[in-house]
């Protein structure tokens, strides 16, 4: 295994680079001990419970509407900064989140990927309406700096893993890239994880996967990117003993699921007066005669009236492999 010197110098660069962009991306110190004090009952801030409960749901829209863990990490810093920069009323955060959402897909997918904002509005069950989405959407535009280069975690993430593919060269297990940013978008959810700088909260993450393969070489590494970027030995430790505390809350079967309801359509009384009307005045059918039976044409033609859709948080921590965590994580820790 070779030394950090065998690294492409361009990506050593874009390190320094994003560690001295790191600090204009982070919540207010200030704003994230507010919302920590506030209780979930209080009607005086955002606390730190609604706060998680809303970026699990973020978490369950960005996987419904197919939406990249870039998408979802740069909703999470979005709303995250905004909640520490301006005093919200918990009534607007449903609002705020689905809009830290759109401005996030907005910069990182496709113009033909990215969701409308009343097919937004519905899937979320939200109250609110595509011109308060709009207003809220210029606020948080002009309030932050928004930014598809903005540095997050994820930025971090991705660098240390390019270096370590290069310098393990197949020598060395390394986790899958999925698994690792699964573990990134579980670790979000949780507000304590927006104190952490985003390079040492990748690091981390990174660590202590090393740590469980119980791979000195790989390990070596991690400690010379640790020198590389001056992170201290008791805050690199710190953050990993938070990662490893958090991915087995996560991995346990204690772990509280959201309810797995199902999308709501709501009618006006009128409609569903109609509704209830029609259901008993079934038009018949008219007798098909023997003999002219033709099973080219014996398909039915039937409308299927269900909506279809589960909620789109449901089940926000399967991102399309059922359970929480990738099966190999769970296994990595049996």
């Amino acid at each position: 295994m070779r030394d950090l010197k065998a690294i492409d110098v361009l990506l050593l660069k874009e390190l320094k680079s994003c560690c001295a962009k790191e600090y204009s991306f982070l919540p207010r110190e200030s704003g994230l001990k507010l919302m920590e004090s506030a209780s979930a009952e209080s009607h005086s801030g955002v606390s730190a419970k609604c706060r998680d409960t809303r970026v699990e749901e973020l978490w369950g829209l960005t996987s419904f509407f197919g939406y990249s863990t870039q998408t979802f990490v740069q909703a999470v810093n979005l709303l995250d900064r905004f909640l520490t920069t301006m005093k919200v009323q918990p009534k607007h955060l449903p609002c705020i989140g689905v809009c830290c959402l759109h401005i996030a897909a907005k910069m990182v997918e496709e113009e033909s990927n990215v969701s409308p904002t009343h097919e937004l509005i519905r899937i979320s069950q939200s109250k609110f309406t595509v011109s308060d989405l709009c207003r809220m959407e210029k606020i948080i535009s002009e309030k932050l700096s928004v930014a598809p280069e903005a540095v997050t975690a994820l930025t971090f993430l991705r660098l240390y893993y390019s270096a370590f593919t290069s310098l393990s060269a197949g020598r060395e297990e390394i986790p899958s890239i999925g698994r690792l940013e699964a573990q990134l978008k579980a670790c979000l959810c949780r507000l304590v994880f927006s104190k952490a700088k985003p390079s040492v909260l990748a690091l981390s993450l990174i660590a202590q996967e090393f740590e469980a393969l119980q791979s000195i070489t790989l390990l070596k590494i991690v400690q010379q990117f640790q020198r590389y970027l001056k992170i201290s030995d008791s805050e690199l430790l710190h953050w990993k003993e938070v990662v490893a505390k958090c991915m087995t809350e996560y991995s346990s079967t204690e772990c509280n699921k959201p309810d797995n309801k199902k999308l709501i359509w709501i009618v006006s009384r009128r409609t569903a007066q109609n509704l209830q009307a029609n259901h008993f005045s079934v038009p018949g059918l008219p007798t098909i005669p023997e003999g002219s039976w033709d099973e080219s044409e014996s398909e039915d033609s039937c409308e299927d009236m269900s909506c279809g859709e589960d909620s789109p948080w449901g089940s926000p921590r399967s991102d399309g492999e059922g359970a929480f965590f990738p099966a190999t994580f769970l296994n990595c820790r049996k």
